[in-house]
């Protein structure tokens, strides 16, 4: 079985431009014949035998725009490997209540101080802006304020924030325009970190679902509702749900802003090594997706593509993250912060910036409108 593994393997990854003990710094150097067999079981053996050791390359980033360049993740092994994956999303909902609850105990639970290795000042767990940008820590600030541009924030608007991470954008947003803002998550972790980052601040932080909303405020009760980096949290069953939540809670001319990845492909998944190191539960929605869940509810007035900056924020945070990897690693939380650990966050953030670099992926800002009640052109599609 070695034999044939090894061939299987060698042959999809040569056709990819990628050797097997090649001098390319995209080549995989085998550390344990084991990797052949692994590899056979799709991204979650190819992905678990890198933690472990299996192989390495020296530059991870390289290797996978190869991959996903010459569309390896469509060989019938590949396909099959997800097949029992794919079919629990449709035929269950894995972002229910308790299935929400997944990523925020694997991931977003994690001790924040991790988190605050490799993030910048305002703890952007999402796309940051590189546009004048030259910092990762520039490039937060340069986001937070396209968010309050895009919302066009004041100081008496009440703003909804569903999914607020660790209180950035909250943080930003009221300092910044003086606006007041109710932020929602359901991580314990995050929610005890941002009200203690937002205190002192017109800003209140709701632990709840976003299911759970209409039963805590009236209708019509926010002027403005940002979703930033939480929807794919979601799932495509819910979409119907949080967009009718979303324009319940609205008032009628009022604005919502919507920052999410996107997926060059209609799915009902994410890539199973994700799902099960990284994004419990989770996928990135395709236009269609979203589009019907919009459908008779909300009017589309700008959507915008900023896919290209999520290369350099991954690059970032990785860079980041190998720099404080010691103090990492010394931070004694819970869940060790071994090797294994660092090799699974490293593999997470270059494959994650390659899928960007090939457009496989996409960041979306996209700016709605309760329909028929829009009575003027939103005005930064016409900004020279």
């Amino acid at each position: 079985m070695g034999a044939i593994a090894r061939k299987i393997v060698s042959d999809a990854l040569n056709r990819a431009g990628i050797h097997i003990d090649g001098s390319n710094p995209w080549d995989i150097r085998v550390n344990d014949e084991r990797f052949f067999n692994r590899a056979l079981r799709g991204s979650l053996g190819f992905g678990e035998s890198y933690m472990d050791g299996d192989w390495d390359a020296d530059a991870l980033d390289a290797l996978f725009r190869r991959i996903m360049r010459m569309d390896v993740g469509r060989s019938p092994l590949v396909v099959l490997n997800r097949l029992w994956h794919d079919l629990r999303a449709r035929l269950g909902n894995l972002q229910s209540r308790r299935g929400s609850l997944a990523i925020a105990e694997t991931h977003y639970d994690l001790d924040h101080r991790l988190y605050e290795k490799f993030l910048g000042p305002y703890n952007q767990y999402t796309c940051c802006f590189f546009n004048e940008a030259s910092t990762l820590e520039e490039a937060e600030v340069e986001k937070l304020e396209m968010l309050c541009a895009k919302l066009d924030l004041g100081k008496d608007d009440k703003v909804l924030d569903i999914g607020c991470g660790w209180g950035g954008f909250a943080r930003y947003a009221a300092q910044t325009r003086g606006s007041e803002i109710t932020g929602v998550s359901i991580s314990k972790e995050q929610i005890a970190y941002a009200r203690e980052y937002t205190a002192g601040l017109p800003v209140t932080i709701v632990e709840a679902d976003y299911r759970d909303l209409p039963d805590m405020f009236g209708a019509q009760h926010f002027d403005k509702v940002l979703i930033c980096g939480m929807i794919e949290h979601v799932g495509y069953k819910n979409y119907r749900t949080i967009v009718s939540i979303i324009h319940r809670l609205l008032r009628d001319e009022g604005r919502f802003l919507l920052h999410t990845i996107g997926n060059s492909e209609h799915t009902a998944i994410v890539d199973p090594w994700i799902e099960k190191y990284i994004f419990r539960n989770s996928m990135a929605p395709s236009m269609e997706q979203l589009a019907s869940a919009f459908e008779g509810l909300m009017v589309v007035q700008d959507w915008e593509n900023y896919g290209l900056y999520y290369a350099p924020t991954l690059a970032a945070w990785q860079r980041n993250f190998e720099a404080n990897w010691e103090e990492i690693a010394a931070i004694g939380s819970e869940r060790p912060f071994d090797e294994p650990f660092r090799r699974m966050f490293n593999y997470y953030f270059l494959s994650c910036k390659a899928a960007f670099e090939t457009e496989n992926l996409h960041l979306w800002q996209i700016v709605l409108s309760k329909k028929g009640l829009t009575r003027r052109v939103y005005p930064r599609v016409n900004r020279r």
